[in-house]
């Protein structure tokens, strides 16, 4: 049993997404990776039955009440979202918890960090609980998903709670039912790149999302027999007649990143991965993000390029768009890849692939 002098320490990485941006919503595949900047939550019982969370880096303290009824004070109330969850699923704390979250994510910038900060938040509360409860990488990114997304009505899908559960390099797929498939192969480092323009994930993912979504719904009432899950580049003409330019153009997209993240994964697979065609499967992936969903930025572009210059092989924008992170596979000549990317602008990052989501007794 723990006791009031127990110290918790749970620590949980961001992740990058390496191919099928833009398709989880649509319960079509992804590759996410696990990446070496953690979010770490320093946490004791406290004295009395109040709850701090104290986030230095944000300038922000926040009390929670035990007795008090749990009502959101924001749109993203995440801590008592997860202490809703958790309460809902039969879990009882009846002590406080004080706590001191710090965090190498960027913040707002596509790497998850509020996702790392959920499944972190979720994990040490299951270990403070009354109950002291060892989650499973699968129940913290399940809890964590209903906090971070089903309570707030969010547009997006379960990519991230996964990655930050589980870690490492994964292949998620949503159809036609959810699995997680990890991923072992031997990749050298990634050279993340902050960009320092603000993005609204929300809004962005909101925007792409309907458009797609909206083609799908046309061409599924007019053809019973039209399915994503199954389409591939070549079945598309007999479609296309019904949409405007613009819709075949973002259709093809969607489609083809699809076919990129399972070529993707078939290499991934292999023992005997060949980097530079990882490199060229990110080169495309960024292309169409770039010039169809338009999620890209004239400086992310920039930083790109410059990477590519210094010896990355292949890189994309990370996350939703709009702003944010890019990253580039950079197994050679890391440093100097490191080092343009800065030069264009970015805050580089040199990276790896890390584990999941854990909690350190002390």
């Amino acid at each position: 049993m723990h006791t009031d002098k127990t110290k918790f320490l749970v620590s949980t990485p961001g992740r990058i997404c390496l191919f099928g941006e833009h398709l989880d919503y649509l319960h079509l595949p992804v590759i996410s990776c696990a990446i070496s900047l953690r979010l770490t939550i320093d946490a004791h019982y406290s004295f009395d039955q109040v709850t701090t969370i104290r986030t230095p880096d944000i300038g922000r303290v926040i009390k929670i009440e035990k007795l008090s009824p749990l009502r959101y004070e924001d749109q993203r109330d995440y801590f008592r979202s997860g202490l809703k969850v958790l309460r809902e699923k039969g879990f009882t704390f009846s002590r406080g918890i004080d706590c001191t979250i710090h965090g190498e994510i960027p913040i707002a910038a596509g790497t998850s960090s509020s996702s790392a900060m959920v499944v972190s938040w979720i994990n040490l509360l299951a270990r403070m609980s009354d109950q002291e409860i060892v989650l499973t990488p699968e129940e913290c990114a399940t809890y964590a998903y209903a906090a971070e997304v089903l309570e707030f009505s969010e547009p997006g899908g379960k990519m991230d709670q996964n990655a930050t559960a589980f870690g490492g390099i994964l292949f998620q797929n949503f159809y036609p039912a959810d699995s997680v498939e990890p991923l072992h192969p031997k990749l050298g480092s990634f050279v993340l790149g902050d960009s320092g323009i603000p993005k609204d994930t929300k809004t962005i993912l909101s925007t792409v999302k309907n458009r797609v979504l909206s083609i799908v719904e046309k061409l599924s009432s007019r053809y019973p027999v039209f399915s994503l899950h199954t389409m591939t580049l070549d079945d598309l003409p007999q479609f296309l007649n019904d949409l405007e330019v613009e819709e075949q153009n973002l259709l093809r997209a969607t489609v083809r990143n699809f076919e990129i993240c399972k070529d993707a994964h078939r290499l991934l697979k292999d023992s005997r991965t060949d980097e530079h065609l990882f490199g060229t499967l990110l080169t495309e992936h960024q292309a169409l993000l770039r010039d169809v969903l338009l999620i890209s930025r004239p400086k992310i572009d920039r930083m790109l390029d410059a990477a590519m210059g210094a010896g990355a092989y292949g890189g994309k924008i990370n996350g939703s768009g709009g702003g944010g992170c890019m990253f580039v596979y950079a197994p050679k000549n890391t440093e100097q890849v490191a080092e343009a990317i800065t030069k264009a602008g970015g805050k580089a990052y040199i990276v790896h692939v890390d584990e999941g989501t854990r909690v350190i007794l002390s």
